[in-house]
């Protein structure tokens, strides 16, 4: 057990899914696993251990924004052995061509946020997802022909801002941000710094 996870080592999965809504995560384990086992629940915040098609796999919900997404990620990598944890999550669009309900796969996130200056003096704006995991979420659209996007988000620290605040077009012309969410630049900092395999799929 950690401060924030109530799992015995063991029960969870060395790949874990993501989204950041409990229900979210309730809903996948329920409709997706077999033989699921509800393995934490501490501040409501659910994990479930099943299988999908034979290989054992943990849904857990991240809650909402970078600090959340930073104490789960890093106690699910450096204290439960976790190898591989996949984001899954909404995002909203910068550009009109995004239609609702399309799927982008996550190449990299760039961040304003001190997230990772402060947690490890990394100066970086910009991380990536893990290459391996990126191509294989890639091969499988291509194998079921699922038109999916592929690119820089924004990852924020704020969801409301005040009238001017954020400067989109700079997001868009200079960062190339297809669309912005608040987790995902903190998983991938983690997996980067303890040796570990991010990705992130957003709506």
């Amino acid at each position: 057990m950690t401060p924030h996870i109530g799992a015995k080592l063991g029960e969870i999965a060395k790949t874990v899914i993501m989204p950041g809504d409990p229900k979210r995560a309730k809903f996948i384990a329920e409709t997706y696993l077999e033989n699921v086992k509800l393995v934490s629940e501490i501040r409501g915040i659910p994990a479930y251990t099943g299988k999908y098609k034979g290989k054992e796999v943990t849904i857990m919900a991240s809650g909402m924004g970078m600090p959340s997404m930073g104490i789960y990620s890093y106690e699910l990598y450096k204290f439960y052995d976790v190898d591989t944890i996949i984001r899954v999550g909404s995002c909203g669009a910068y550009q009109e061509d995004i239609d609702l309900y399309s799927v982008i796969n996550v190449k990299s996130a760039y961040s304003t946020s001190s997230f990772g200056k402060v947690q490890s003096k990394d100066e970086r704006d910009v991380l990536n997802s893990t290459e391996e995991i990126y191509q294989k979420i890639q091969q499988t659209a291509n194998k079921t022909k699922k038109e999916i996007l592929t690119g820089t988000i924004y990852s924020s620290d704020i969801f409301y801002y005040e009238d001017g605040a954020c400067d989109i077009n700079d997001l868009v012309q200079n960062h190339h941000c297809l669309a912005v969410e608040m987790e995902s630049f903190a998983l991938f900092h983690n997996a980067d710094v303890l040796g570990k395999k991010a990705a992130c799929i957003l709506t």
